[in-house]
C-alpha cells in the first residue's frame, strides 16, 4: 500500500494499479471489479465503522482509496478543528490491513490552494434541517465541496459511506446527481459495537459512566421501531417514548426527528417510509444516530 499527498500522485497511482489489475484479470481480485476505483472518504481517527467500508470497497473494486483529510470547512469552531484526533501512522496501518491500496492524505493547501474560491452548496430541506439546523448550512457546504473534490481527485467509480450519517448521505447523493459526477454512492449499514452503540470517533471521549448512559440512544431507536411494528404511527407519541427513554439516563435530545428518508421533510405518520434521527449530548460528547422505519420494519 502507498501513501500519496497530491492529486497528481493519486491519479498516477490509481492508473498504475488499474493497469496492473487489467494485466492480471482473471487471476485474482474481486469479481467484476476490473477497471473500477472505490473511495472511502474519512477524516482519519479510523475505527471499525470505517474499516467495514474499506472492506466493502475491497469486495467491489480493483483499486481502493482511503482519503484521510481533516476538512477545515466542516468545523464551526477552530478549537474543534485543532482538537480533532490525528494519527496518520495508525490510520494508514489500519487502512492497509482492511484492504486499501492507497491512502490519500493531502494537506489543506493541496485541497484548498491559494485563490480557491468555489463552494458546492446543496440547498433546501436536506441541508436546513437536523444537523443543518444545529450546525449551520455551511457545514454541508463543507461536506459537499470536499466530497466533490475527492471524487474528482480519485476519478472514483464508487464512494462508500455509513448509514449513521444519514443526512450526509442524502446531501452527497443529491450533489452527485445534480453535478452529474459519474460515481455511485454506496451506503453501508451503521457499524455498531456489541452493546448497540453506533461506532464513532467521538466514542473514545466518553467516560465509562457516560458510555453506559449513551446506550439509551440505540435503545430509544429500537423501542421506537418496536412501537411502529406494533402499530403506533403517530410521531408525537413516538417522540414522547424516545424522550422518556433518554430522560431515564439524564439525556436531553437536541432533536428527535421523524422525516422522509429522501427529502428529510417531517412526516405526519410513520405509516410511510420514515427516518427517525436523533442527536444528543452525553456529558461533553455530541452523538447522532438513526433508524429507518419502513411499514413497521426497521433498518439501522
Amino acid at each position: 500500500m502507498r501513501v500519496v499527498r497530491t492529486v497528481a500522485e493519486l491519479r498516477a497511482a490509481t492508473k498504475e494499479l488499474l493497469a496492473g489489475a487489467a494485466g492480471s484479470a482473471g487471476s485474482s481480485g474481486p469479481t467484476g471489479s476490473a477497471g473500477s476505483i472505490g473511495i472511502v472518504p474519512t477524516m482519519g481517527a479510523l475505527h471499525e465503522g470505517h474499516l467495514s467500508l474499506v472492506r466493502a470497497a475491497r469486495a467491489d473494486n480493483a483499486v481502493v482509496v482511503v482519503s484521510i483529510f481533516v476538512n477545515p470547512t466542516q468545523f464551526n469552531e477552530p478549537a474543534d478543528l485543532d482538537a480533532y484526533p490525528r494519527n496518520e501512522e495508525r490510520d494508514t496501518r489500519l487502512a492497509a490491513d482492511a484492504g486499501a491500496d492507497i491512502v490519500f492524505a493531502p494537506s489543506a493547501a493541496e485541497m484548498y490552494p491559494e485563490g480557491f474560491a468555489t463552494t458546492v452548496s446543496v440547498t433546501g430541506s436536506i441541508t436546513e434541517t437536523l444537523e443543518g439546523a444545529s450546525r449551520g448550512a455551511s457545514h454541508f457546504d463543507g461536506v459537499a465541496t470536499i466530497v466533490a473534490k475527492l471524487l474528482l481527485a480519485a476519478l472514483a467509480d464508487n464512494a462508500y459511506f455509513g448509514a449513521k450519517d444519514a443526512q450526509q448521505v442524502v446531501v452527497v447523493k443529491r450533489m452527485v446527481a445534480d453535478l452529474g459526477i459519474p460515481a455511485r454512492v454506496v451506503v453501508c449499514p451503521t457499524s455498531r459495537d456489541a452493546d448497540g452503540l453506533a461506532r464513532s470517533s467521538r466514542n473514545v471521549r466518553l467516560s465509562a459512566a457516560d458510555r453506559s448512559r449513551a446506550l439509551a440512544i440505540p435503545r430509544a431507536l429500537t423501542e421506537v421501531a418496536a412501537a411502529v411494528g406494533a402499530g403506533e404511527f403517530d410521531p408525537q407519541r413516538l417522540r414522547a417514548l424516545a424522550t422518556e427513554i433518554l430522560a431515564a439516563e439524564q439525556i436531553e435530545a437536541e432533536y428527535l426527528a421523524f422525516v422522509d428518508p429522501e427529502s428529510l421533510v417531517p412526516v405526519t405518520s410513520t405509516h410511510q417510509p420514515t427516518l427517525f434521527a436523533l442527536a444528543a449530548r452525553v456529558g461533553e460528547v455530541r452523538l447522532i444516530d438513526n433508524i429507518e422505519l419502513r411499514d413497521g420494519a426497521e433498518s439501522a
